[in-house]
């Protein structure tokens, strides 16, 4: 058993399965929490640069995400928008007022040079966010999704498309050209503990996985490797991993999502409804812990993360 005063956790996260986690986590008052966030969902919407993921980890950290949808921000309202709508602008993609003025901010410092990383602290630090939230990448890194029509960002097929088109292939636009940060790098070599949130495999951590350096980084870290699984009882508890994983053929369970981690982690942790499944991870190596994964509230959050934390002090000899 290892035990640390403070236990330094660095988390890879998608959008709002990662949040409610990271939100758990940051409840804890022995932990030192970095969240590595996807940017393979940024795109430019009215001129402005928009990070969906970053700012949901970073909403719900502030304490001001609007909870009844898991994104955005409270008392919002849609002014901007409504004129954009007056003008015949495409509004598919729903911004707030609020919204609109974080990505106003962002652009206009990337317009200036600042690098993204930066400015992502800077808002976070402006929002009293206590944890770290990371870039993976100061390059441009975008998710594409090939269906029978063609190519589509991101957004174009979970927003305007509402998932409905059939995946037929995944591209990670960029990846293979850009540099990892160094912050993200220090996090991972400096972490006691990383965590793959309950995030979509495919379009929210392998996004991350996909800018070289990251990967490798896993794979060569002393530290364990919790991953938190995204599904329950074959279905996602939000989004369209299932649909996803089927469309490209992928086991679509989270024996299936941990095919995706194999090569750095070996630890995971499901919902006490699949523990059918225990078999299937013993048999490959792979340590199985069964819990109440789902988080409906504060409480149910802060009782995963401790969950997890206390995987990691009391069978850190089992799972390192």
């Amino acid at each position: 058993m290892k035990k640390s005063r403070e236990v330094k956790v660095v988390m890879l996260a998608g959008g709002v399965g990662g949040a409610k986690l990271a939100k758990g986590l940051d409840q804890l008052a022995d932990i030192q929490l970095s969240i590595i966030g996807n940017v393979g969902d940024d795109e430019a919407f009215h001129g402005l640069w928009v990070s969906p993921d970053i700012d949901t980890l970073t909403y719900t950290l502030a304490g001001i995400i609007n909870t009844s949808q898991g994104w955005g921000l409270q008392d919002e309202t849609k002014n901007a928008l409504s004129m954009l709508e007056i003008l015949k602008n495409e509004t598919w993609m729903m911004l707030g007022d609020k919204d609109f003025g974080i990505h106003i901010y962002r652009t206009e410092r990337r317009n200036r040079g600042d690098k993204p990383s930066d400015i992502a602290i800077d808002i976070a630090m402006k929002l009293k966010v206590k944890s770290k939230i990371l870039l993976p990448t100061n390059d441009v890194v975008q998710t594409k999704i090939k269906t029978g029509t063609g190519w589509l960002s991101f957004q174009e097929y979970f927003v305007k498309e509402k998932c409905l088109p059939k995946v037929l292939d995944i591209n990670y636009e960029g990846a293979k050209e850009a540099k990892v940060t160094s912050e993200c790098i220090e996090a991972i070599q400096s972490a006691d503990l990383i965590v793959i949130a309950p995030s979509n495999p495919i379009l929210s951590i392998c996004p991350i996985l996909s800018i070289q350096g990251i990967k490798e980084e896993l794979v060569n870290t002393k530290a364990p490797v919790i991953a938190v699984s995204p599904l329950i009882s074959g279905k996602a508890i939000k989004g369209p991993a299932v649909q996803v994983m089927k469309d490209l053929g992928k086991r679509a369970d989270p024996f299936g999502v941990a095919c995706f981690y194999s090569d750095f982690c070996k630890t995971f942790v499901l919902d006490a409804r699949d523990k059918e499944l225990k078999n299937h991870f013993d048999a490959d190596g792979y340590n199985s812990f069964f819990t109440n994964i789902y988080m409906e509230n504060i409480d149910d959050k802060v009782r995963l993360a401790k969950y997890v934390i206390d995987l990691y002090r009391n069978n850190f000899e089992i799972i390192k």
